[in-house]
């Protein structure tokens, strides 16, 4: 009766674990930290005492040590790039470039758990551009980057702001849509990219994606002028004659 209940215990206990995992209320995983390219980011932590030594760390190198019988010391790349607050213990990382990309972890005897940290750097997102062609009745949006941007492709974003007016349908890819030529053509659509940090949009008006109607009927107000000149000579020779 008594190994049941224990192994019942055991069972639940493994349960809230679980349970607390999923609600993030105890989590063993690192932080994803966004920075720009050029600007600071601050990692920021917690503590249960005071701090009297702090050592900060990107992988398994040393950023910054501090304790309270000596001034802060950065090491390597580092120097005169970050600031340690040793009350808080958070690291501000200055002038971000894409190599500070890594993993940071503060270790400290007033920290129960070492935070850590992955740091993700990023570029500043260029306008996208926007064009369009008439297929088959239907108007093909595609949203593109034409600069050579490669950071965190993985983490752009695509969306399009259609007006209540016109029906937008995703296309295959999420940086394309369709509208259906018979809509408003005199409304705009916007495309909007994005990630963590930027977020840019551009917008396009249908009726740029249509041909001018106009030109069918060129040959017709063409036809009625020579039909009159035709006309005129006909009548001027008949009637000069003796």
């Amino acid at each position: 009766m008594a190994a049941g209940s224990a192994a019942g215990w055991a069972v639940g206990a493994l349960g809230v674990v679980c349970l607390l995992l999923r609600l993030d209320f105890v989590s063993c995983d690192s932080q994803v930290i966004y920075g720009a390219v050029n600007k600071n980011v601050t990692l920021y932590t917690s503590s249960f005492k005071p701090f009297k030594e702090i050592v900060w760390k990107r992988g398994k190198d040393k950023v910054v040590e501090w304790d309270d019988q000596s001034e802060v010391r950065a090491f390597l790349s580092f120097k005169d790039r970050v600031y340690l607050d040793t009350v808080s213990g958070n690291l501000t990382i200055c002038k971000l470039t894409p190599s500070d990309e890594d993993e940071y972890r503060i270790e400290s005897p007033s920290v129960r758990n070492n935070s850590k940290f992955t740091l993700r750097v990023i570029e500043s997102l260029p306008s996208p551009a926007l064009s369009c062609t008439l297929i088959d009745g239907n108007i093909t949006l595609q949203c593109m980057i034409l600069e050579d941007y490669n950071t965190h492709l993985e983490l752009i974003q695509y969306s399009w702001d259609c007006p209540s007016t016109i029906q937008c349908q995703n296309g295959s890819k999420p940086s394309e849509a369709y509208v259906t030529k018979e809509g408003d053509l005199s409304q705009e659509i916007q495309c909007i990219i994005s990630n963590p940090l930027f977020r840019r949009t551009t917008s396009i008006i249908l009726s740029t994606c249509v041909p001018s109607d106009n030109t069918r009927h060129r040959p017709a107000l063409f036809a009625i002028p020579l039909v009159l000149i035709g006309g005129l000579l006909f009548f001027k020779c008949f009637l000069g004659r003796p």
